[in-house]
């Protein structure tokens, strides 16, 4: 089950440089709104309802997980900046940029300024043309049928024609350059958020911790020092088997795997939890198991302050972690970057998301898909 919302746009222009208009327009979606995983051909056809100029039509593909209602918020803001003024009341018209709305999911949404999929979607080649590039698993929810289907009966005989190739704005990321990108973080720093959102972005596949069912955690906020050690192996062998299990059904030379950890975090939270002589014997049935591990191309490890930390845990709202102090966090970003530290065989990216909300703000977002992009090409 996807966590973001698919969601096909048609965007199109009629006024000034058309196709200036609509690449940016790409971008400015892109940047503030919502990931542009996919673009369509741009496609040139007369004016519809109107005589007027040629239109430019092009289709995309975007993740979000925000509503339908606060997207079409978002992109009416995104007209009015590029220029359009919407007026209803003149009918169709001529316009710098017009993005329309077009599909959520496969569901249909019928409120007072929404209706989703477009009603006029199945009777405008400029609309299906472009959304049959999309090679999306769209289908209609009402008219049950899919975009090739809608293309065979759609009664628009008017010159719709591609003129041109577009660019998506993921298209130059090549995060898959890297078959296995591990995301690490303290407790709270938003990796697995990060993690599976990647994994949809760029058809990747994921390997997210299980943790939840772990029966000693609570018990560990509780009394630290009576459960420390039992969940420490708890999580070492879950880890160990978890990592087995699924790296085994990926090639690691093939496929692109992104995981919200990798197994050296128990060595880091072993080293805070644990006596001195508990750790000692820990540390030999680490360094056997992480002989056998797969190491990631490229780690990444979130780094957050302690107060923003806090922040996040208190708003996730899980019971057993309302108790954990500042000292126990800090301790455990000073183990991860004292351990990063000690491994020059590995590749790192440390990124300060401190003051980066990379979950609700989509420019925070691009962000940090901007520093893992650098961060391959050096």
């Amino acid at each position: 089950m996807n966590m973001q919302n698919q969601v096909i746009l048609s965007i199109g222009s009629n006024q000034g440089e058309k196709l200036e208009n609509i690449k940016k327009c790409i971008d400015l979606i892109h940047n503030e709104i919502g990931t542009v995983v996919r673009v369509s051909k741009l496609y040139e056809s007369p004016s519809w309802g109107f005589e007027s100029d040629d239109f430019y039509n092009c289709a995309v593909l975007m993740h979000s997980d925000k509503s339908a209602e606060i997207i079409l918020s978002e992109i009416l803001n995104l007209e009015n900046k590029l220029g359009r003024n919407r007026n209803e009341s003149q009918g169709y018209q001529d316009r710098t940029i017009d993005i329309d709305i077009i599909a959520f999911n496969n569901e249909s949404i019928i409120t007072e300024n929404l209706q989703i999929p477009h009603p006029e979607m199945q009777n405008r080649l400029f609309v299906l043309l472009p959304m049959n590039d999309l090679k999306s698993d769209f289908f209609h929810p009402n008219l049950n049928k899919n975009i090739k289907e809608l293309l065979s009966i759609a009664t628009d005989k008017s010159e719709c024609r591609a003129v041109s190739e577009l660019e998506a704005p993921l298209q130059n990321f090549n995060l898959n350059q890297f078959n296995y990108i591990a995301i690490e973080g303290n407790i709270g720093a938003g990796k697995t958020t990060l993690t599976t959102r990647i994994a949809e972005d760029f058809n990747a596949k994921t390997v997210l911790e299980r943790f939840a069912d772990n029966p000693f955690l609570p018990k560990f906020y509780k009394d630290q020092s009576r459960y420390a050690f039992s969940l420490e192996m708890s999580f070492l062998a879950d880890r160990y088997q978890q990592l087995s299990d699924d790296l085994a059904q990926f090639d690691l030379f093939k496929d692109f795997i992104v995981a919200d950890y990798h197994i050296f975090k128990s060595l880091i939270f072993a080293k805070v939890t644990l006596a001195e002589d508990e750790y000692r014997l820990y540390r030999k049935l680490f360094d056997i198991i992480y002989k056998e591990m797969p190491k990631p191309d490229l780690y990444v490890y979130l780094y957050q302050n302690t107060e923003r930390l806090l922040q996040n845990i208190k708003r996730r709202g899980r019971t057993y972690e309302q108790e954990i102090q500042p000292e126990y966090l800090e301790k455990i970003n000073s183990g991860y970057l004292d351990y990063i530290k000690s491994q020059p065989d590995l590749n790192v990216l440390i990124i300060d998301v401190s003051d980066k909300d990379f979950v609700n703000n989509q420019e925070d977002y691009i962000f940090v898909l901007e520093e893992i992009r650098t961060k391959i090409k050096k």
